[in-house]
């Protein structure tokens, strides 16, 4: 069938991430959770009090916040909570040298590009393996410079102060139950400064590998872009196939200073038995930029909203997502920008492709707070159905609160239309290359925004073989 040949040649439907390594980990808690299981990870850690303190706080709040009735079907993740891993230790300590790393970990993120990357393209790398961060390094280059990337852990640790002030002020435990469950029982991510005035010319990035069946993965990262900084956070994820479910979810909260720019990048393609439910806030503040670029491939359900806050006067805002839903997947996703400041400016530009019985929803928020006059945004999504059995959906919400404000909402559905098939045959193409060429053309305006000239594995993670128009 052409739909079947449009998604073979642009490698969607074809997952290369399947393998498993064989470890045993140092310390994996037991199956559910529970007040002993937070304590024994804030013990493995060797947080100071406050951080537990913190964790049985979140803990109390997840307990007592109920599963969402919104976005997709959460009822089998709620059946097998009790029999999910929430913490496992690959090792001893992080290492600073990838030869210190042992050798099975090491074998994973080589056959994804990662030590590839890093040599010849990348600013720092942070790896996760399961519930901890197993390496990572930071160019000298900007270590002199006053530059911190480290784990979050090490942040906590060396970085006290400046962790305290910043930790859960983005997104409180309190904000939604799945970041309450982070609160409670975050490992691994990153902890990245930039200073003030600094650019970074090329990106740092963190790749995250669930390894393990039945494993809860939560990391936290934090990050904090210093007045008139600049810089790029790549974000890579993803799993082997199991029989049975697993579950992602992580927080990432940012920080953008007065006329500092910061985009982060975030591809993720998980195996179809995950369960990938993200929160990504920005806090953006006076004349800065903050850009998510966000793909969401595989999984069996994603619901991530990655948003931005404008509480600045001339703070912009930029979500460009995309996101592929094929057979029994459903990609809920989409983006928030909170105006609530004057002079502010956003875009959401979100496109969705859906195959087989694939579902997409694009779920958004447009807000405008009573004073944030001369704020303007733009959203559009746009949704490609391959056949007659995918499904999209549109859930867009404006608030407007301000008259003196400009906001515009365009939204499309379409199909692989007849009309167009016969155009592009009748100029020399068989039917596959034709759906082939019209897909890349629906997706050229964000995929041409991903950084895959910087990161090597990004290629392998989104599987999108452009034949040279991406990028």
């Amino acid at each position: 069938m052409p739909e079947n040949q449009v998604i073979e040649s642009l490698g969607l439907d074809e997952y290369k991430f399947n393998f498993v390594t064989e470890s045993e980990p140092v310390f994996r808690s037991r199956p559910g959770l529970d007040e002993d299981i937070v304590r024994q990870i804030s013990q493995h850690k060797s947080e100071p009090s406050w951080m537990l303190e913190q964790r049985l706080r979140a803990l109390k709040i997840y307990q007592a916040k109920p599963m969402p009735q919104w976005g997709g079907d959460l009822s089998e993740l709620e059946a097998t909570l009790d029999q999910t891993y929430f913490y496992s230790k690959p090792q001893e300590q992080m290492e600073r040298s990838w030869d210190d790393v042992p050798d099975n970990i090491k074998e994973t993120f080589e056959r994804l590009g990662i030590p590839e990357a890093e040599q010849k393209l990348l600013a720092g790398v942070g790896a996760q393996y399961d519930s901890e961060m197993v390496y990572h390094s930071l160019k000298q280059e900007w270590e002199s410079k006053g530059v911190i990337f480290d784990s979050i852990e090490d942040g906590l640790r060396n970085h006290p102060e400046l962790f305290r002030e910043y930790f859960g002020k983005v997104i409180p435990a309190a904000d939604n139950k799945f970041a309450a469950l982070n609160s409670a029982v975050w490992s691994g991510g990153s902890f990245v400064y930039i200073p003030p005035g600094v650019e970074l010319d090329t990106p740092l990035q963190a790749y995250f590998r669930v390894n393990q069946e039945r494993l809860g993965q939560f990391e936290r990262t934090l990050i904090i872009a210093g007045e008139g900084s600049h810089a790029h956070y790549i974000e890579g994820c993803t799993a082997p196939v199991y029989s049975t479910d697993s579950f992602h979810s992580g927080v990432i909260e940012i920080i953008v200073n007065k006329n500092a720019r910061f985009r982060y990048t975030t591809i993720q393609n998980w195996s179809t038995n995950m369960y990938n439910l993200v929160t990504q806030r920005a806090l953006v503040h006076e004349g800065a930029h903050m850009e998510w670029l966000d793909g969401n491939l595989g999984s069996k359900l994603t619901m991530k909203y990655p948003s931005c806050y404008l509480v600045g006067e001339r703070a912009h805002g930029e979500i460009l997502s995309i996101a592929y839903a094929g057979d029994g997947q459903h990609q809920d996703t989409g983006g928030k920008v909170i105006h609530a400041a004057p002079n502010t400016t956003s875009s959401i530009v979100s496109k969705s492709i859906s195959k087989g019985t694939g579902r997409s929803s694009y779920r958004g928020l447009c807000k405008v707070y009573d004073g944030a006059v001369n704020a303007k945004s733009n959203v559009e999504c746009d949704a490609l159905l391959i056949n007659e059995t995918s499904r999209t959906d549109t859930f867009p919400y404006i608030e407007i609160e301000e008259k003196r404000a400009t906001v515009g909402h365009e939204a499309t559905v379409s199909k692989v239309g007849d009309e167009q098939l016969f155009y592009l045959m009748s100029r020399g193409m068989d039917e596959g290359e034709a759906m082939a060429l019209i897909v890349r053309g629906f997706i050229e305006p964000i995929a041409k925004e991903l950084p895959l000239e910087y990161a090597v594995e990004l290629n392998r993670l989104i599987e999108l073989e452009m034949e040279g128009s991406v990028g």
